[in-house]
């Protein structure tokens, strides 16, 4: 987080709470093969690579060369550098790539809200039966349920919340947290 900070990123990673929880979802679907979208510093991906077995992998999406390069020597610095594959683009541009290395396992969706809706489609292609998708930064301090916001990420989320509703393959919540990070909140699904 410090390395984060004296780099200029911004502010966004998960709470540590929030970490420790992905890392124990992954753990408990007994991911090997997780799907990141969004890296930022990589404090997420670090989270979600400790709780990998041996051979386990993070494919880990960030658009920024920057956020990648930060991010890759917080995971070297944490020493699972062996579990984590960085790919720098567009995430919109990398899914379609990673077919042949489907299906994941666990998908955590943390990128521009705005594409989340894109993301989604992509992590049900790259699924299977029982994969966790995990969607974060959905409450917004609330501002997800002012039907007259013109903001594009909670626009975004709620295109993103709608599908989730509507789609037969996924059965999943919303849950709010209040934290160190304020008051947010994740969606959880599971692939039928």
């Amino acid at each position: 987080m410090q390395r984060n900070s004296e780099a200029g990123l911004p502010a966004h990673d998960v709470a540590i709470n929030q970490g420790k929880l992905l890392n124990l979802f992954t753990q408990m679907c007994g991911a090997r093969m997780v799907l990141e979208i969004g890296t930022l510093g990589g404090y997420s991906t670090i989270w979600l690579a400790r709780a990998l077995p041996e051979g386990g992998k993070v494919i880990t999406l960030e658009y920024s060369e920057k956020h990648a390069a930060i991010a890759q020597q917080n995971i070297e610095a944490a020493g699972v550098a062996d579990k984590v594959e960085i790919i720098i683009g567009a995430a919109a541009d990398s899914l379609p790539q990673l077919q042949d290395r489907a299906p994941f396992d666990l998908i955590f969706i943390d990128a521009d809200k705005p594409n989340n809706p894109v993301y989604l489609e992509w992590a049900l292609k790259l699924a299977r039966k029982g994969t966790v998708i995990i969607g974060d930064n959905v409450v917004r301090n609330g501002s997800v349920t002012d039907p007259q916001s013109e903001d594009a990420n909670v626009i975004g989320v709620r295109r993103f919340i709608d599908i989730i509703e509507a789609e037969p393959r996924l059965d999943a919540t919303a849950l709010q947290t209040v934290g160190s990070k304020g008051w947010d909140g994740f969606t959880l699904a599971v692939v039928r």
